[in-house]
C-alpha cells in the first residue's frame, strides 16, 4: 500500500466537514460547490467532492445551475475557469475508474 498522507488527510478534512454540518447532503453539496467556485478551486478539489456529490445525488446540471447563479457576482473569466475545472475533476474521476477497471481484468 503506497503512503499517501496528504490525500488521506485532506479526504480526512472533508469527511470530517460533511459529517458535521448541519445542512442537508444535497444542498451541503451545494454549498461546497459554490465555496470551490468562489476560491477558484482546482480541478482536484472537485475530484475530491464529486464522490459525496453524486452520492448526494447532486448532477452536472446542478453545478452548472450554481456556475449560472455565481456567474454575476464572480465574472465570465472565473465562471469559464470553474466550468473547465469541474470537467477536469470529472476526467480525474473517470481515469481513476477506469485504472482500477484495468487492474481487475
Amino acid at each position: 500500500m503506497t503512503e499517501r498522507p496528504l490525500l488521506d488527510t485532506l479526504a480526512d478534512m472533508t469527511a470530517a466537514s460533511i459529517s458535521r454540518a448541519n445542512l442537508p447532503d444535497r444542498e451541503l453539496m451545494l454549498v461546497r460547490f459554490a465555496g470551490l467556485i468562489a476560491v477558484n478551486a482546482p480541478a482536484s478539489s472537485y475530484f475530491l467532492n464529486m464522490g459525496p456529490a453524486m452520492d448526494s445525488g447532486l448532477t452536472l446540471e446542478d453545478a452548472q445551475s450554481v456556475l449560472v447563479t455565481l456567474a454575476p457576482i464572480i465574472g465570465a473569466p472565473k465562471a469559464m475557469d470553474a466550468a473547465a475545472n469541474i470537467v477536469a475533476g470529472l476526467g480525474l474521476a473517470l481515469d481513476i475508474a477506469d485504472a482500477l477497471d484495468a487492474e481487475d481484468v
